[in-house]
């Protein structure tokens, strides 16, 4: 330990990384429409600058699952955001350990400030995705990085000026509930092979007494 650094600990972590050539060349497959995948997330998660997207892709490109999860500003480990991101998949779909062969594909919408090109919180990311996509029987799929100029799939060229990290603030908000909803979007999940909960419905009985309750509060 040096400085009150374990230097190992350091090594580990820095190795927790992947830079845009390596990321080139480990064989990523290529997403079937990225503007409109990119443009589904964003209005299912409205991700601000800081919030990560994560979705399951079935062999069709079609999106089965996807959560969101935000880590503080100060946390660019690969191995927290690998965490906070199979802690979510877990979340909203199983497993496919037990496939001979990854079966589906997770890939990963990272909003952020800052310039369009690769940065170090990226290869931290990208590193975390395959990581998590491993874990749960997963195929690594693309990483797209959603900026000011708009949105970037690194390692295909991709890219497009619509939606960015702005996005979010630019849809029109009606009420005061509806802003408050948009500032807690994080940790949002959709799970879309769950049915809905059906609505209760009441007796003439249950109905007055409900009503009545609520008169009193």
């Amino acid at each position: 330990m040096i400085h009150g650094i374990d230097r190992g600990q350091l090594s580990s972590a820095t190795g927790r990384s992947l830079d845009l050539e390596s990321w080139a060349n480990a064989g990523v497959p290529l997403l079937g429409d990225p503007r409109d995948l990119v443009t589904e997330l964003h209005q299912r998660h409205l991700p601000q600058p800081g919030t990560s997207v994560i979705a399951v892709l079935e062999r069709d490109h079609r999106v089965v699952a996807s959560a969101s999860v935000t880590t503080r500003p100060h946390v660019t480990d690969g191995w927290h955001h690998r965490n906070a991101l199979l802690g979510q998949l877990r979340k909203v779909t199983p497993h496919d350990l037990r496939l001979p062969c990854p079966r589906r594909t997770a890939v990963l919408l990272h909003c952020r400030d800052g310039e369009p090109g690769w940065s170090e919180p990226d290869g931290a990311w990208m590193w975390a995705l395959r990581d998590a996509a491993s874990l749960h029987g997963l195929r690594c799929g693309a990483y797209v990085a959603l900026t000011p100029d708009g949105w970037h799939v690194f390692g295909e060229g991709r890219h497009g000026r619509t939606p960015h990290s702005a996005s979010w603030a630019e849809r029109p908000v009606r009420t005061v509930s509806e802003l408050t909803r948009h500032r807690s979007v994080v940790g949002r999940v959709h799970r879309l092979d769950r049915e809905p909960a059906p609505a209760r419905i009441w007796t003439a009985a249950e109905a007055r007494t409900e009503a009545a309750r609520r008169a009193a509060n």
